[in-house]
């Protein structure tokens, strides 16, 4: 006869297994423990096989009747329940190892040894803040485009629309390690360009906060691409000349027993010829980097040695190094944040600053720009500059007070 719930909660264990039959193959086992397992016993292909259906209370006695006839569904489809449940076991486990959060920490940790630890820390505190607790659990093969976009609206509608498009270029890079690892077709995030408004701000990223400018120069000198690229790094924000302008340098335009940098007019596009003061830690990348590159014209030549180096080339080592040159730091970007700095950190007037920035500042006399006006302030600022990013590189908390020197404010 059929079990009753009366039945099943009166059974007390014996010294041995016992079981109660139920109908159709369904039975519980009681164990010597106090244990009660539901167990249903079929053939298949001609072989008496067992299938664990739960244990009682968690399953009742009706859920067992209804988890055996969906298995005598099967075995009438000429399923095997056991071996399907294997099989579905081990897809449940394959989807979870291929989660986007499996992957995600997986990219993370191979990108870790390239960039700063603040840079690491950052991007998992994001990841784990916007993106796991909706995306983290989801197979990477099966998310969306309006899955992703649902994410960075969060961030948006938060007002942290520099974050978005951050975390929007975090996705895409995790979706393109699961494609170069076969475990995604194809990134979905460049089927959401626009989605988020382009973020308002400077025309180019910048860094101006001191603290970040210092993980900026650690990760800088942590860059494991080419040594051309690399100094052009290095010099980028010690010198903040145009992107153009650094990349076109060449050997011709510099006296390093002088410490002078000398751009001719035409190559300052349509402004007159521009002087940069060199301090003495240019002066040694520049020196450092000679006999690799001066035999050649340019200063940073690229692989074609009549050529300079890509113009892409800088940005290109930036988000290598795991910053986001739409929305953290671009090569123009060291322009800005030598202006902001200077002025606000080391207290130099503007006026000084501007012309060290070749801009079209006109004086009370109506004077556009002359190349050595104000050059000796100029020169003390570039070092006192130079030194200061030295400081900032070695995690120093830098406080500057004002000075009385003439190019102090």
């Amino acid at each position: 006869m059929p079990l009753t719930d009366t039945q099943i909660k009166s059974a007390k264990p014996e010294s041995k297994p016992r079981k109660l039959a139920d109908e159709k193959g369904l039975y519980l086992l009681l164990q010597p423990t106090g244990g009660k397992l539901w167990r249903l016993k079929y053939r298949f292909d001609g072989k008496e096989k067992l299938l664990a259906l739960g244990a009682y209370p968690e399953v009742g006695l009706k859920d067992a009747r209804c988890r055996r006839e969906e298995a005598r569904k099967l075995l009438a489809g000429g399923i095997d329940p056991g071996a399907q449940r294997k099989a579905q076991k081990a897809a449940s486990e394959a989807r979870a190892a291929n989660s986007f959060e499996v992957i995600g920490r997986e990219w993370l940790e191979k990108w870790r040894s390239t960039v700063e630890p603040a840079q690491y820390a950052k991007a998992l505190a994001r990841a784990e803040k916007n993106i796991y607790p909706w995306l983290g659990g989801r197979p990477i093969a099966e998310i969306t485009p309006p899955e992703i976009l649902a994410v960075l609206r969060r961030i948006d509608e938060r007002g942290a629309r520099y974050s978005a498009h951050k975390v929007r270029s975090e996705i895409s890079q995790v979706f393109r390690f699961a494609v170069a690892t076969g475990r995604a077709e194809r990134d979905p995030c460049p089927d959401l360009r626009g989605a988020i408004p382009p973020a308002k701000g400077e025309n180019f990223a910048a860094i101006t906060n001191p603290k970040e400018a210092g993980e900026l120069l650690r990760a800088i000198d942590a860059f494991r691409g080419t040594y051309i690229v690399k100094s052009a790094l290095l010099l980028a924000p010690l010198l903040f000349v145009r992107p153009g302008e650094l990349r076109k340098a060449e050997w011709a335009e510099f006296d390093l027993a002088k410490a002078e940098w000398n751009i001719p007019a035409e190559r300052m596009k349509g402004r007159q010829a521009h002087l940069v003061p060199l301090p003495v830690q240019a002066v040694r990348i520049l020196e450092d980097l000679q006999p690799l590159t001066g035999r050649w014209a340019h200063v940073f030549a690229g692989r074609d040695p009549k050529k300079p180096m890509s113009d892409a080339a800088v940005n290109a080592a930036l988000r290598r190094m795991g910053y986001d040159t739409k929305t953290e730091i671009t090569g123009h970007g060291f322009r800005a944040m030598a202006r902001t700095i200077l002025h606000e950190e080391l207290h130099f007037k503007p006026e000084v600053i501007e012309h060290q920035l070749a801009h079209r500042v006109p004086d009370a006399l109506g004077s556009a720009y002359n190349r050595t006006k104000f050059i000796k302030d100029r020169r003390e600022m570039m070092q006192r500059w130079a030194d200061y990013l030295d400081k900032l590189k070695a995690g120093a908390d830098v406080v500057v007070l004002p000075t009385k020197d003439a190019g102090a404010a």
